[in-house]
């Protein structure tokens, strides 16, 4: 039996260059015995030459998969790991196999690591406190795992500019803005208690905090308990969880309002509670609209789903109406295009017109909707931040923009981004697959794929928020190509 020294918070580098020798050893799993600093070295008891010619060659699945697993706390991951790469020197395709009960286990590891890791990057609160070089910020977290050293590269790129130290009870981490260090572990009484950011912290979660949404099971998954003791947040928990059944009676009883510093005049356009008798059988889809002018006066009474509620306005679609070229469909008015009534107005539609433009198409030759007509919007304070439609409410709009697109009869219809190529096709897969490409509406039509302008607005990176922008731009202009064939086609 050979036993094998390894430190409890061993990397993955380290369990490889031991396991490696093992391996070109020719040691077999059954015959080594992992154990923890302190006890006899790599070839401890009945020593093996090592083959230091072996060249080892694995899977890059299993690298993957092993590089987080070594993380867990599992006393057996060292063993397990090792049994694997056993094995899989007979067995290419081990990882693949979805019943062997090695690869399982693994994978279980590496999944409850790399959930750790997300936890830590949710739930890390600094605390500001005074140093000689001023303001440092310091946190105090307790994980599951030994992912620290895992996991620091993370906070130094999100907060590069700021000094700050992470403290765990196995090990610390130190940026001073320029490098990166780990120091011994601490305790909670090294990180202060509480902090002016606290009540920020409290604040925001209070406001995110939806009473008619309350699924306490599902709240505990994303935020289990045993982070709550270190969250500033988590004292209101109780609280929000006992009131939360009054506070949604009081959402249900509320009429819709809107947001007043920057509704304007478009408060007077907020849907009525019920359609008017002209246009019922069109809401209650019983008859198609038979113009552009008759679907635009039914389509504020539609009540498939409860977007209206909390909408200033339905916004509707605008352009050429008759046979235009193209059609563009996005996924759903934002901010600025709910209070205007108007679709494309907001950043991501002035980057469009942008883009149009430098494509050769002209705006107002098109037909421009989107697949969701009401914006979907979470409060946060003042601000209505974006949220994104779900397949029910996409499903909800469908009938009109496919009765929309029936009556304006493009030659060609683009979907900007995957929430249209859902709605126009059903199309749910990745959506780099069919970028470029056209693809089939369920009518028939034919449909366009692109991304969606807001995309390029989020890119972080600027050289690739350039090469996103020629792209899309020349998508645009293939799009108009191929419109122009079909339309001679015809």
């Amino acid at each position: 039996m050979i036993g094998v020294e390894l430190a409890e918070a061993a990397t993955f580098d380290e369990w490889r260059g031991k396991a490696r020798a093992l391996l070109g050893a020719r040691v077999a799993p059954e015959d080594v015995a992992w154990t923890g600093a302190g006890a006899p070295g790599l070839f401890g008891g009945d020593a093996t030459p090592v083959d230091t010619g072996f060249a080892l060659s694995v899977p890059r699945a299993f690298v993957e998969v092993a590089r987080k697993a070594v993380l867990h706390v599992e006393p057996e991951r060292f063993a397990l790991l090792y049994r694997v790469l056993w094995r899989l020197q007979g067995h290419r395709g081990l990882m693949e196999d979805a019943a062997d009960a090695d690869v399982t286990r693994l994978r279980d590891l590496a999944k409850a690591v790399r959930r750790d890791e997300h936890k830590m990057h949710a739930f890390v609160r600094f605390k500001e406190v005074k140093d000689d070089d001023g303001p440092r910020f310091v946190a105090w977290f307790e994980p599951q795992h030994h992912i620290l050293r895992e996991t620091a590269d993370f906070f130094v790129r999100r907060f590069t500019g700021m000094r700050w130290s992470i403290v765990t009870p196995e090990l610390s981490a130190h940026w001073d803005g320029g490098q990166l260090t780990f120091g011994p572990g601490g305790q909670r009484g090294d990180v202060p208690a509480e902090d002016a950011r606290d009540e920020d912290w409290r604040e925001y979660y209070r406001a995110m905090f939806n009473p008619a949404r309350l699924k306490i099971n599902a709240m505990t998954r994303e935020m289990p308990k045993h982070y709550w003791k270190n969250l500033p947040e988590a004292r209101d928990i109780a609280g929000l969880i006992a009131s939360a059944s009054d506070r949604a009676e009081g959402m249900v009883e509320a009429a819709p309002t809107v947001p007043k510093k920057r509704a304007g005049a478009a408060a007077a356009r907020i849907m009525p509670e019920a359609p008017s008798p002209g246009v019922t059988r069109i809401i209650d889809r019983g008859a198609a609209p038979a113009s552009i002018a008759e679907l635009n006066a039914a389509l504020p009474g539609c009540r498939s789903c409860a977007l209206w509620r909390p909408a200033t306005q339905v916004v509707m679609g605008e352009g050429k109406a008759d046979r235009p070229l193209l059609a563009f469909v996005g996924e759903q008015p934002g901010d600025q295009e709910d209070l205007a009534g108007r679709p494309f107005v907001g950043p991501a539609g002035q980057l469009l017109d942008r883009a149009l433009k430098e494509a050769g198409i002209d705006r107002a030759e098109a037909w421009l909707t989107n697949a969701v007509k009401h914006f979907k919007f979470e409060p946060r304070g003042k601000r209505r931040i974006h949220s994104r439609p779900n397949a029910g409410e996409v499903e909800a709009c469908r009938w009109w923009v496919k009765h929309e697109l029936d009556l304006v009869r493009p030659a060609l219809t683009v979907a900007l981004g995957a929430t249209a190529a859902a709605s126009l096709a059903g199309y749910r897969g990745p959506l780099h697959a069919v970028r470029g490409r056209i693809i089939h509406a369920r009518e028939g039509r034919p449909v366009f794929v692109t991304v969606h302008p807001s995309f390029l607005l989020r890119l972080p990176d600027e050289a690739a928020k350039t090469g996103e922008y020629a792209r899309f731009v020349g998508e645009l202009r293939e799009g108009r190509r191929l419109a122009g064939d079909m339309a001679q086609a015809a």
